[in-house]
């Protein structure tokens, strides 16, 4: 009489077996409640894993390339003496592999006032060549030109400045700078009308509402820096390789001037940023941690609550392995379709974030105020690593969360299983 043949690891019953068990009858309600609620954790937990990260790279994104798209990748300043000579130092800079532009610019704050009021701005001078190669601005002017920005005593305001102050295209704005003409009794301010020949809108905030184009011969003018620019801001190719290209910049320019990195400029600004992005995480974790302990405490009253089928599996043959392998069936399989449904909810949401934040806004919910967030709008960017590092963990928990469970089962003496049936 031949001896029956072992069975191989997760056969076709032990699938069933936990199948069985996962279909709770009538007076085992239980199981499927708590079943449901694992289910849940787990789902929700991943879900708002991925969305979380998913606007959290989205934020970062956009802000980098806001801030960069207006500010440049790497700042040429004067360090003892005035900066005259930046024509020469601009083209030598633009011939530098990697580089896309450098262009010449005069920084200085002033008030701008109309009959709505006034607001301070930060009023940049520009050469109309270099500001037509500047995406962030040349491609999203809203109203107007900037055709004849150099051929002009025009200037281009932010989309959100106009609406503060309630002027139009072809208005007159008024600029005030603190330092203008000296005279016998002291300095006095310098005020100058400038038409609005066009209006931009970035996307961000702070920029939309605070920034004022000008040619830059009337920058010079205004602000009374001669001949010379306050600073050349130089664009890469590659805002991450922008060490490389200092280096490059360094040695075409020499030691006469300081070069900074938009790393630098904006070190505090992007690392309060990476901080938050790792607590959200860390937290977000706990919850798939905690739905994972559900998934355990739900094993363990299966395995107290099935102690009889236990006990006559193990009395007609099967293994330890494979009682285990039941009940680990159970609980991963739970874990497995929570996380995969969490995986496409997260999806959805992700990718339609700003439609949602558009319907809570017309139910009167705000949840995204751009004067808080910067960002006139809100973004999402979904990285396949992060997303497959969810769902990996979110699979890892849900496995761990029934060895213990499994391992009691697989423990169970038979004998004292039935010794009461």
């Amino acid at each position: 009489m031949n001896e029956p043949s072992r069975t191989y690891p997760f056969a076709p019953f032990e699938f069933m077996l936990s199948c069985r068990y996962l279909r709770a009858q009538r007076q085992e309600g239980w199981i499927s409640v708590n079943a449901g609620f694992s289910f849940l954790g787990i789902m929700l937990g991943v879900a708002t894993l991925i969305i979380v990260m998913a606007v959290m790279n989205g934020f970062r994104k956009e802000l980098l390339d806001k801030i960069l798209g207006l500010n440049g990748h790497l700042l040429i300043q004067p360090v003892r003496q005035p900066l005259i000579d930046w024509d020469i130092v601009a083209q030598r800079v633009a011939r530098i592999s990697g580089v896309t532009l450098a262009a010449p610019i005069v920084d200085g704050k002033a008030l701008a006032a109309f009959t709505a009021g006034g607001e301070g701005v930060m009023v940049r001078g520009i050469r109309g060549q270099d500001l037509h190669k500047i995406g962030s601005v040349a491609d999203n002017v809203q109203q107007g030109s900037l055709g004849e920005f150099d051929r002009s005593a025009d200037i281009a305001i932010g989309k959100r400045l106009a609406e503060k102050l309630a002027i139009a295209l072809g208005d007159s704005l008024t600029l005030m700078a603190p330092r203008g003409d000296c005279t016998p009794i002291g300095c006095l301010p310098r005020i100058k009308s400038y038409r609005v020949a066009a209006v931009f809108e970035i996307g961000m905030h702070e920029y939309d509402s605070a920034v004022v184009f000008m040619p830059l011969p009337e920058a010079q003018a205004f602000f009374n820096q001669g001949q010379a620019v306050t600073a050349i801001t130089i664009y890469t190719v590659d805002a991450d390789k922008v060490g490389q290209i200092r280096q490059l910049v360094t040695d075409a320019v020499g030691p006469a001037v300081g070069i900074v990195d938009w790393r630098q400029l904006n070190t505090a600004f992007f690392g309060a940023l990476q901080i938050q992005r790792n607590v959200m995480f860390l937290i977000l974790t706990i919850i798939v941690i905690v739905a994972a302990f559900n998934i355990t405490s739900g094993l363990i009253l299966l395995v107290k609550h099935k102690g009889r089928d236990i006990g006559i599996l193990r009395t007609i043959g099967a293994t330890k392995g494979a009682v285990m392998r039941v009940f680990m069936l159970v609980g991963t399989s739970v874990g497995a379709v929570g996380t995969f449904v969490g995986l496409l909810l997260g999806a959805l949401i992700s990718l339609n974030v700003e439609s949602i934040r558009h319907l809570l806004g017309w139910l009167g919910i705000k949840v995204f105020p751009s004067e808080v967030y910067f960002l006139s709008r809100l973004p999402a960017d979904m990285d396949a690593g992060e997303t497959a590092a969810v769902v990996v963990m979110g699979l890892t928990l849900s496995l761990l969360a029934t060895l213990y469970p499994s391992w009691r089962a697989a423990r169970l003496d038979p004998v004292e299983a039935l010794r009461y049936e």
